[in-house]
């Protein structure tokens, strides 16, 4: 039998991307962000979760996709994201999830390597879903150099 992975689709602009679900706690409707003064552009704010600061990044900007209006259909994913030794949470502005897919390791086709407009190493791997790519987030590589 082969062995499944799970990924939660979201929206940034036009594009369609891809967390794998090991990395995801939450999906949270937007609340109140409070901006952080003095805060890279990719930085949207901050937010009380549970009683904890939780850092939101705009994607957005990292992939240089112009930022949406947040609408009914935005949510702030909440990832888990490893930085050498310690565990960090971090919120990302989406325009909107989609839902969750289950591929196999033979779906996952490695990232071009021409022809895509974002960095290369942002991008983990690929997804061919009637003929619709959906590009897998390296959530590391995109996320923990906020830190």
């Amino acid at each position: 039998m082969k062995k499944l992975s799970s990924y939660l689709t979201f929206q940034l602009g036009e594009e369609k991307f891809a967390a794998n679900i090991a990395h995801v706690l939450h999906i949270l409707g937007v609340p109140q962000i409070t901006e952080l003064p003095n805060s890279p552009a990719h930085i949207k704010g901050a937010i009380n979760l549970r009683g904890k600061v939780l850092t939101v990044i705009d994607p957005h900007q990292k992939f240089e996709i112009e930022s949406q209006k947040i609408t009914k259909n935005s949510c702030i994913v909440v990832l888990e994201i490893e930085n050498d030794t310690e565990k960090l949470e971090i919120g990302a502005l989406v325009d909107s999830v989609d839902k969750v897919i289950e591929i196999t390791e033979e779906e996952l086709l490695p990232p071009p390597e021409l022809g895509t407009q974002f960095k290369s190493e942002y991008i983990e791997n690929v997804i061919n879903i009637n003929d619709e790519f959906i590009l897998v987030l390296n959530i590391k590589n995109v996320f923990a150099s906020e830190y």
